[in-house]
């Protein structure tokens, strides 16, 4: 069962904002994709509608945000 937001964004957006939501100065590096690599991954997240009542409630950025704080926080992995 996909657990997922249903939204589509590429790799390249997520990484730029993992970025500048984390002061980042790292390098995005651009490697030729896997032959079977999908290029579009849209998650189907109905069954978790269905069966379990479930939809995703807060926005990527915002959810990115929460993490990061998170590992600031508890697991001193991010500076701050």
């Amino acid at each position: 069962m996909n657990l997922d937001n249903s939204g589509e964004f590429t790799i390249l957006e997520l990484a730029t904002m993992v970025k500048e939501l984390t002061g980042s100065k790292s390098e995005i590096v651009f490697r030729p994709l896997p032959q079977d690599d999908p290029v579009r991954r849209r998650p189907d997240i109905a069954l978790a509608k269905e069966k379990l009542h479930w939809e995703p409630t807060i926005p990527l950025r915002d959810g990115l945000t929460r993490t990061i704080d998170y590992f600031r926080s508890n697991a001193g992995v991010l500076p701050k």
